[in-house]
């Protein structure tokens, strides 16, 4: 698989290509609608909840805290959704491809992985010109943020892949699916801080793989300090082996999403 996806690179990129530039056709803002949909939210939930917020961010004395806070999570957030939902129907959607073509199928989640980072890249950028205007630029702990977004871009892989190979057999996945993102997305510290939480649900926090990839983003952009690399390693092991089970599933359903596509 691994192999077939190497000798069709020049397809996966050009693929990406294709796929951000007809996402845009007749836009004459194009691209930067990626970078202004979450930053309207980031701007929303900032009006509405800095006041009652701001002043709970332990380590740091800036009124522009919370919107700093809530947008290192929200990049974190926005890379992780837009790998599971696009995977949850990857293969639904490409079903007369399958069918038609032969070629390594393992391109497909490859291609959705290489146009959400270039989209979340893009958001970055923003966010840290936007940083640098309310002056916190992040220090030397950014060179840690490509190890978090191989961390937060594999769980999405393994989780969004194993969901997408189900939805083919059982259409309720596709519906439910969304309804659990919604939850997992209030049960992770993004809006709020872990601090306000009663300590008899904080223990829960950390049951959340979302909640220890959050916490990274946050000390790299907000707090300029490495993250914590003993829970994010167990996050790694974990992102692994969900990849592992996902391509394991992947390739022996493949046979059998055919016909039922």
């Amino acid at each position: 698989m691994l192999l077939g996806a190497w000798q069709y690179r020049y397809f996966i990129f050009s693929s990406i290509k294709t796929d951000f530039s007809t996402k845009f056709i007749r836009s004459r803002l194009g691209g930067a609608w990626m970078i202004l949909n979450p930053l309207v939210q980031v701007a929303i939930f900032a009006f509405i909840l800095s006041a009652v917020l701001a002043s709970k961010i332990p380590g740091i004395d800036s009124q522009y805290a919370y919107p700093i806070y809530l947008m290192s999570g929200i990049l974190a957030w926005s890379l992780f959704t837009e790998v599971v939902t696009r995977c949850l129907t990857l293969f639904i959607d490409n079903g007369n491809l399958l069918k038609k073509l032969v070629f390594p199928k393992i391109t497909l989640p490859l291609i959705v992985a290489g146009s959400a980072l270039f989209n979340n890249f893009l958001l970055f950028l923003a966010i840290i010109m936007i940083f640098g205007v309310l002056g916190n630029l992040p220090g030397t702990a950014l060179l840690w943020m490509p190890l978090l977004v191989v961390v937060n871009i594999a769980l999405a892989l393994g989780i969004g892949l194993i969901c997408g190979v189900l939805n083919v057999f059982l259409r309720d996945i596709g519906q439910v699916v969304p309804v659990i993102l919604q939850l997992l997305f209030w049960f992770t510290p993004i809006v709020y801080m872990e601090n306000i939480i009663p300590p008899e649900y904080r223990a829960w926090l950390p049951s959340n793989p979302l909640f220890h990839i959050i916490t990274g983003y946050h000390d790299v952009l907000l707090y300029n300090r490495s993250p914590d690399w003993q829970q994010l390693g167990i996050i790694g092991v974990l992102a692994l082996f969900l990849l592992a089970l996902s391509l394991f599933m992947f390739r022996k359903a493949s046979a059998e999403m055919v016909d039922v596509l």
